[in-house]
């Protein structure tokens, strides 16, 4: 993902709650001119297949694990969606719910129903890393209700997904909100619905989070 980015400053900030929290503090005091966050999500609606794209046209917390109710809009998903499909990815937009944990079966139902299109785990808490500036926030399905990651065929689910995401850092290596450079922060969850058992491949394992820097050299 580094390679793919020449210009940008890309920061791995792990999976989950805690290291996003702890990562946002970092990247706050980080001059640039916004964050984006790539990585894998899980879908939640029945059209959901892994190495879809997902574009957030906002992110907000799951409002019954006891998080502080956050939402946070998306203000470029329109852009980077067309940036993305005219590379030919299968991509879609719309709202994120981000969970402190794995969401699979009954839970993906519930999640859906509140209104949002995929699952993931740090985007929400990340936020805060843009400190005023513009955050979004890219996300390749890794697993859906049709295809869980504990089911035998997982693998290629992962594959697939994987290089999904490739593509997108490909396709966005020159892309940037008010043309800046962007500069990246790389969080280390698949941040989906699933723990990848038996892939190696977490949910949020291949998150990049970034931020457009105007100084960056070109």
């Amino acid at each position: 993902m580094r390679s793919g980015w020449r210009g940008a400053r890309v920061r791995k900030t792990g999976m989950g709650t805690e290291r996003s929290i702890a990562a946002a503090a970092g990247l706050a005091r980080e001059p640039a001119e916004g964050l984006l966050v790539l990585g894998f999500c899980g879908g939640l609606d029945a059209r959901a297949r892994p190495g879809e794209v997902i574009v957030a046209t906002e992110v907000y917390s799951a409002t019954d694990e006891g998080h502080a109710p956050v939402r946070v809009r998306c203000p470029h998903a329109e852009p980077l969606a067309t940036a993305l499909q005219a590379g030919g990815l299968d991509v879609r937009s719309g709202p994120m719910v981000c969970v402190s944990k794995i969401a699979v079966g009954e839970r993906r139902e519930q999640l859906l129903a509140d209104g949002a299109l995929a699952v993931e785990m740090e985007s929400v808490w990340l936020a805060a890393g843009a400190a005023g500036r513009s955050l979004n926030v890219v996300r390749v399905v890794l697993d859906s209700p049709s295809h869980e990651l504990m089911r035998p065929h997982a693998v290629f689910s992962a594959v697939r997904a994987a290089r999904a995401l490739r593509t997108v850092a490909r396709e966005l290596r020159g892309w940037a909100p008010s043309h800046v450079r962007p500069h990246f922060a790389h969080t280390a969850g698949a941040g989906a619905g699933a723990g990848a058992a038996g892939t190696r491949i977490h949910p949020g394992a291949c998150d990049q989070t970034g931020l457009h820097d105007r100084s960056s050299p070109g």
